[in-house]
């Protein structure tokens, strides 16, 4: 049985249900039928194009999508649910950005920063120092701080309260092969997402200016005690152009990841010619540029098909602002196999409405009693690592807080030789 809050369990979920044990190897999403389209649950990958896709893809799972329009381009194994290391701090952003003005100050306590997992990528954090949530959020999109994000869920209440509120956004998203253990991305057993889900994310929080603006921004001056501050960069190699690959043309974000359980994991924006392509990209077999090299090819195959892609699927649109609920043949489940180098070139209609979001208490039922069984579970969690040790679309440019002009890098425990931080760890 699964600890995550399965969508049939939600509708009898209280204050004090317990949630059950749950396997912790990656599945296939679950549900009964596939949101987004049918076809991006059949195996091999999924394009409508005019030309083959790029012939080296090793990635596990990816998807490329139109963020105007919501049209998934092409797809492999699009609901399958892999680790997604720090690209799910977009999820957190996308829950908790708008709650607090960016230039509200808020002095870090130790206990803000407990529970830090050991191994973390940190962005530099001192208890005892006052920062803007405006650096915070920097924090959190240049270099993937844990530290940033678990002060920005205490300023929210609480770790439990908020990924009990991601739960809920996710829910609201429909991105239902999501399953949150911690707000930072970090390893944990039954923390999952899928590259249609991680989009969703990126569609949806793209529409937030300060959203872009974050993701976009290359460098950012942030406190280190006293009047003192030190240079913070972003991790997004194909917005900064760093480790041998040159910057993305049109590039505007969003979120890269790394842990040693996820690999490498990105989700990317870009626009060129007033169209704006998404991509996401998840655990590529080798090599630290495959996760950038293998979304650069994608944007670049998405980009020259121009109007002739026809889509194999479509990114739903929230609840809460007027999507219709997924809804589709039960029993359709989404088991995308196949090697990305064998591309079947999908031949039905367009896409189904998707899979069924049950449950119309859905968010109550997360923050009513998700809390009391995710502190429980928390514990639990900590205890076994210590254990362990383990977006054609009106977007253009990005404009908001810090040097902005083009997008971010990844999440988890990287190798120091690979991206250096000399704050903190490096796990991003």
């Amino acid at each position: 049985m699964s600890p995550h809050l399965s969508r049939r369990s939600l509708l009898a979920l209280t204050a004090a249900a317990p949630l059950a044990a749950a396997a912790s190897s990656p599945a296939v999403a679950d549900t009964r039928t596939v949101i987004g389209g049918d076809l991006l649950a059949r195996p091999g990958a999924q394009a409508r194009g005019t030309s083959a896709l790029p012939a080296r893809l090793t990635a596990q799972a990816w998807l490329l999508a139109d963020w105007e329009s919501g049209e998934v381009l092409a797809a492999y194994r699009a609901h399958e649910r892999l680790a997604p290391a720090s690209t799910l701090k977009m999820l957190f952003a996308d829950t908790v950005l708008a709650k607090f003005p960016r230039t509200d100050r808020h002095t870090v306590t130790a206990a803000d920063l407990a529970d830090i997992p050991e191994g973390s990528s940190l962005v530099g954090i001192q208890p005892g120092t006052t920062y803007t949530v405006e650096q915070l959020w920097q924090g959190v999109f240049l270099r993937s701080g844990n530290d940033a994000v678990h002060v920005l869920a205490a300023m929210n209440g609480g770790i439990a309260k908020t990924v009990a509120e991601m739960q809920a956004r996710a829910a609201d998203l429909q991105a239902l092969d999501t399953d949150v253990v911690s707000p930072d991305g970090y390893d944990h057993p039954g923390q999952v997402s899928s590259a249609y889900d991680l989009t969703l994310f990126a569609r949806h929080g793209l529409k937030n200016a300060d959203f872009r603006g974050y993701c976009g921004t290359r460098t950012a001056d942030f406190p280190a005690g006293g009047k003192k501050t030190f240079q913070i960069q972003n991790t997004d190699r194909l917005l900064t152009g760093s480790w041998g690959l040159k910057t993305y043309d049109g590039m505007i974000g969003v979120k890269n990841g790394y842990t040693s359980h996820a690999g490498n994991t990105f989700t990317g924006a870009a626009v060129r010619g007033g169209r704006t392509l998404l991509v996401t990209v998840m655990h590529p077999a080798a090599g630290a540029n495959a996760v950038y090299e293998e979304s650069a090819a994608l944007l670049d195959w998405g980009f020259a098909q121009g109007g002739a892609a026809r889509a194999v699927g479509v990114l739903v649109d929230p609840l809460s602002e007027g999507g219709a609920r997924a809804a589709g043949p039960a029993g359709q489940r989404a088991t995308g196999t196949g090697g990305p180098t064998g591309a079947s070139v999908a031949a039905d209609a367009g896409p189904s409405a998707g899979r069924l979001l049950e449950g119309a208490g859905l968010t109550a039922a997360l923050l009513v009693g998700g809390a009391w069984a995710l502190r429980r579970r928390a514990r639990a969690r900590r205890a076994a690592t210590a254990a362990a040790g383990t977006a054609r679309g009106g977007l253009g440019r990005p404009a908001g807080p810090g040097a902005l002009g083009r997008p971010a890098d990844p999440e988890g425990r990287a190798p120091a030789a690979q991206e250096p931080d000399t704050r903190g760890r490096h796990r991003r």
